[in-house]
């Protein structure tokens, strides 16, 4: 006689085992039709799932993110029976869920093509409306090897035979389509109502680049036809502003084979680049950070001796001279404390706020390579701060005011918080860890900032404060950081002279508020969609002459304006004014200065803002003021 304890605290009795759709259906008919799946005592499950026992239940339903999460899942497994009675020889390999949607591997030796997604998605479409039952089965790991081995699925018996052999697997059955599957998964095909195949992409079996070349194919799954469309408008309106075709439109930067990973900057592009460096340099002068420099190759030793060898050797370039083998730096961390062991240190010389732009390589694979926001090179603001225990709470209070400030600063106003705590593989005793989050923890709460934990998902060696920002297509981009070490100075001999005569161990917090200075640019090129504010643009305005006599008037104002530290350039083409201006305007640059004879004669501009608005004519000083005003 189980008793079931709803979420608002009722409970409702049953004379024998009871499903959760069947729960749901004594609760009311339209919360039955509307359930996807169960949270039993807190786990998800298929709304077929028998309760015997007592327990807690939250009924599932698209409303719930769980919900949506079923519905991708499920939405994965019918694109594979879609595509696999399309193509009886593509064999499954795996099918996750991934934000906004998910993906299927395919092993197919003929290949699919770009016109093939359509005919899939509407066999897709087919089993819709099929109303077929999903239903789910158990079978031990040596007979699943035997049973998908039958089937032709070598890929799928593979997978299955890696799993230990005590452990019952689970098995989802739709139609005449079957696969191994932990679940769960919606009732039927017909709760499948909003979906669409996106591209199609290369992907190495198990991520191994030893391995065979899979075809993988990428969908998108909603609760309705509205949240699709919305989606697809966000697409495309991503497309729009992709990075590395604003680039190369305003000839910012371009990326090559022979240096992959690696961003080659342009003049216009660098002078962004530099432009948002400077800014960072200036903040951490006027926050008490001492700006050093360190080297790309440091010896193998300290990089064990840090623990970032056993962590990331894999992912570290490597050389070797004279018999020793270096590494290029994949972060500043360890040199920064190197430069903090120089001299004995007292506590009167805490806190102390180093800070580098430094370059850093990390051997990422090629595959998740993406324009200039994931590369194998890159920058960071990096800053790391040496301080007592007691002085943990004012700087990580500080430091979340000021990046803060910084991303208003830059046009981000929706910034969310992200505590991440201790992963699988780390360096460092619990106690030390508790000690760590339950710092980053009270300095939040202490601030009445809402966060959200993730768990596991901190650095090998402390846990961090995540700071994600949304742009204006609603997307979250992962930025700044800031975490807790308590092992690696203690790891490096790191050590300062206490107010009582002891040594002690600093603490040293990681921090960095840009990140990437490459993915970051990248961010805000799609962010402005290359339309940047007039301080960040990396030319503030173009002067166009009407004819060939304003050409030495033109020559005098743009020296006039870099003198006053303006970014601009002249277009003094023997063409017609309206093309010029068509042509710079598609440069997105902040102002157009049109002169002809009128503005010669009064030693004037006649000023256009982008997007065409007319301020008309101004002096070249009252130019200078509104840009500064911007």
């Amino acid at each position: 006689m189980p008793i079931i304890t709803l979420p608002d605290g009722s409970e409702k009795s049953f004379d024998q085992s009871v499903s959760v759709f069947d729960i749901a259906k004594s609760i009311g008919s339209g919360l039955a039709k509307a359930t996807l799946a169960g949270k039993v005592n807190g786990e998800l499950v298929d709304a077929s799932f028998v309760i015997e026992a007592n327990s807690t239940l939250s009924i599932i339903t698209d409303k719930d993110e769980e919900g949506l999460e079923v519905i991708r899942h499920s939405t994965a497994h019918l694109l594979a029976q879609a595509t696999q009675m399309l193509y009886p020889e593509a064999q499954v390999t795996i099918g996750p869920v991934i934000d906004n949607g998910f993906f299927y591997d395919f092993a197919y030796k003929d290949g699919f093509s770009e016109g093939d997604l359509a005919k899939i998605e509407k066999n897709m479409n087919k089993l819709v409306k099929q109303n077929l039952k999903i239903e789910r089965s158990e079978m031990s790991r040596d007979n699943a090897v035997k049973f998908f081995k039958d089937k032709g699925e070598y890929y799928k018996a593979e997978i299955i035979a890696s799993i230990p052999a005590e452990q019952a697997l689970s098995l989802y059955q739709q139609g005449d389509f079957i696969d191994l599957c932990r679940g769960p998964h919606v009732p039927s095909t017909a709760k499948l109502k909003a979906f669409k195949l996106i591209k199609l992409a290369g992907a190495y079996w198990r991520g191994d680049s030893n391995n065979e070349m899979l075809q993988r194919v990428y969908g998108t799954a909603w609760r309705n036809k509205e949240e699709l469309e919305s989606y697809l408008h966000r697409l495309e309106e991503a497309s729009k502003r992709d990075h590395r075709k604003i680039g190369k439109t305003q000839d910012l930067f371009h990326m090559q084979e022979e240096a992959p990973g690696m961003v080659f900057w342009h003049e216009k592009g660098w002078t962004l680049y530099q432009i948002v460096e400077q800014y960072m340099r200036l903040v951490f002068r006027n926050n008490g950070y001492k700006e050093v420099h360190t080297p790309q190759l440091i010896d193998k030793s300290l990089w064990e001796k840090s623990g970032h060898w056993d962590k990331f050797g894999d992912a570290m370039f490597t050389t070797s001279s004279e018999n020793r083998d270096y590494a290029v730096k994949p972060m500043n961390c360890p040199a920064h404390i190197q430069i903090y062991n120089q001299g004995l240190k007292s506590y009167r010389d805490l806190p102390l706020r180093l800070a580098e732009f430094g370059s850093c390589h990390r051997n990422e694979p090629s595959g998740t390579l993406h324009g200039i926001m994931r590369v194998r090179n890159f920058v960071q603001d990096d800053g790391h701060i040496f301080c007592s225990s007691e002085q943990i709470q004012s700087e990580v209070s500080a430091f979340i005011d000021l990046t803060f400030r910084i991303y208003k600063y830059f046009g981000f106003e929706n910034v969310g918080i992200k505590l991440s705590t201790r992963p699988e593989k780390r360096v460092g005793s619990d106690e030390v860890w508790d000690r760590a989050e339950a710092a980053l923890e009270q300095a939040l709460n202490a601030k009445g900032i809402a966060w959200k934990l993730q768990e596991g998902e901190g650095a090998f060696y402390g846990p961090k404060i995540e700071f994600v920002l949304k742009d204006c297509l609603e997307r979250e981009w992962q930025c700044g950081t800031l975490q807790v070490d308590f092992s690696m100075p203690q790891r490096l001999d790191a050590q300062f002279i206490a107010e009582d005569g002891s040594k002690q161990t600093p603490v040293m917090l990681h921090r960095a508020i840009v990140g990437s200075l490459e993915r970051f640019i990248g961010i805000l090129i799609e962010h402005y969609e290359g339309a940047f504010p007039s301080w960040l643009a990396p030319i503030q305005a173009v002067i166009l002459n009407i004819s060939e006599k304003q050409a030495d008037f033109v020559t005098d104002v743009e020296k006039k304006l870099k003198k006053q530290g303006l970014r601009v350039i002249s277009d003094l083409r023997n063409e017609k004014i309206g093309f010029k201006i068509r042509k710079h305007s598609m440069q997105r640059f902040p102002y157009l200065l049109v002169i002809g004879d009128r503005e010669m004669e009064n030693k004037q501009v006649s000023v256009r803002r982008r997007g065409g608005e007319d301020l008309g004519s101004m002096s070249i000083d009252a130019f200078v003021d509104l840009i500064n005003q911007e």
